[in-house]
């Protein structure tokens, strides 16, 4: 057993790899699976014992609709979902349904098939940096404080944690400060969907147009016409609801849970900066307080909800966006207005952009026809600062419009793919991830 010193402490090495990936949420664990599928010795760390990171943990389903040509982690993890359940897909959203079981032991599964290891209940909290090179990282687990080293290394914590404990510049949220809003999500069982469904119709309710089979999807936003909204506005009067839970409403099925729907809300207003812990950790007190009576509402005025339960709650809070690194190309949403193509593009996005603003409400910008594209290039991974460091999911460097745009599961399961194939690359050439010419990964 190998020890070495770390400030007044020896601490154990758990082991060397070649690739070393933190934070096992969609992203990280594409990169993971690319890396190992490419022969790298490849450990996740991952703080949950589940993979898929907001789609497991946060319960963020289904994925939106991504009409762009993916690459084979997208396709694989497709295809191992509908090994679980009965289907991923109807013929009318393009979503990519699926419920946080199936999607973990899908990622699981994949993963380890290609002899990647997994660290779960482990949580990051220092590295050990030389001339720009990280040697370890040190993470705190059941046996304590604990190293482990890597020839590389993969930021995949969501909120640039590692980008952040390496020194390297990050940016947060708009031009105010304020992050996107979030959201503590939740589950229900016990529904008769149908009757909910027959009841949308009756009012008319064209938000959704799954009308037929099995999946449905449901909506409300104050002020925006729903209709849906006089039921929420009676709940408000008598007492049932505050007039924040009115901010988003929003539910959808979950395959091969017959009676269970999963619920995109409440959004928590109060909480403008995701960047503190104190104030997220308050979020998640108000957002449960928010759930409690969103689900005393529904089982009291909706119909197909008289039976119904709450059966599970998020253990993390939803964040759509906190830090975000400042790489060697920041992404704009100029480019998503002119369609960029880059000579190192690594990955396609195409959805829109897509603002939960907390200050603002919905802002949206236009939307792409099917075909249409903008590129993400490899330099937007990658800092001027460390070498064997690139930096994937939700906080790649963008502006803040640009990142309400590439935050969706199907594009960063992409640009982890490539991060991962980037490793491989590096590791066989030796060449440092900064040092990557994107273009080769193409």
């Amino acid at each position: 057993m190998e020890l070495i010193p770390y400030h007044d402490k020896t601490i154990m090495v758990l082991g060397e790899y070649d690739t070393v990936v933190i934070g096992g949420g969609l992203a990280g664990t594409s990169a993971a699976i690319s890396a190992a599928r490419g022969k790298n010795s490849t450990l996740i760390v991952e703080k949950q014992i589940a993979l898929g990171g907001t789609a497991t943990n946060a319960l963020v389903s289904p994925m939106m609709p991504s009409y762009v040509k993916h690459e084979q982690n997208f396709h694989e993890i497709e295809e191992a979902l509908k090994k679980y359940q009965a289907d991923t897909r109807e013929e009318v959203t393009g979503y990519i349904w699926f419920n946080k079981e199936t999607m973990a032991r899908a990622l699981e599964d994949i993963y380890i098939r290609y002899d990647g290891e997994i660290l779960y209940d482990a949580t990051l909290v220092d590295i050990i940096l030389e001339q720009q090179i990280i040697k370890a990282v040190v993470l705190v687990t059941m046996e304590g404080l604990v190293a482990v080293r890597g020839r590389q290394f993969i930021d995949a914590t969501g909120d640039a944690i590692l980008t952040r404990l390496a020194g390297i510049n990050v940016t947060s949220g708009d031009e105010d400060g304020n992050n996107q809003m979030s959201s503590l999500r939740f589950e229900m069982a016990g529904i008769d969907v149908g009757k909910y469904r027959e009841y949308c119709l009756s009012l008319k309710d064209e938000f959704s147009p799954l009308i037929n089979g099995y999946y449905f999807e449901s909506a409300m936003v104050k002020g925006k016409s729903f209709k849906l909204e006089p039921i929420f506005e009676k709940g408000v009067k008598d007492g049932i609801l505050k007039e924040e839970d009115l901010r988003y409403y929003q539910c959808f099925s979950l395959p091969s849970k017959e009676g269970c729907m999963t619920f995109n809300c409440p959004h928590i207003g109060s909480l403008k900066n995701n960047t503190s812990a104190l104030a997220r950790s308050k979020a998640i007190v108000e957002g449960r307080q928010m759930i409690s009576r969103l689900v005393t509402f529904l089982k009291g005025y909706m119909p197909g909800f008289e039976r119904a339960y709450l059966s599970n709650e998020a253990s993390m809070l939803g964040i759509r966006e906190s830090y975000r690194l400042v790489g060697k190309y920041v992404l704009t949403e100029e480019d998503y207005i002119n369609r960029a193509r880059f000579e190192d593009a690594i990955a396609k996005g195409d959805w829109y952009i897509d603002v939960h603003s907390a200050s603002k409400g919905l802002v949206h910008k236009d939307k792409f026809i099917k075909g249409e594209y903008y590129e993400i290039p490899y330099r937007s991974l990658v800092n001027e600062l460390v070498k064997n460091l690139i930096t994937v999911g939700r906080c790649i460097s963008t502006t803040f419009l640009m990142q309400a745009s590439i935050r969706i599961q199907p594009t960063v399961i992409d640009m982890g793919d490539a991060a991962g194939r980037a490793c491989v690359y590096g590791k066989e050439k030796n060449i440092e991830l900064t040092d990557i010419n994107g273009a080769h990964l193409k």
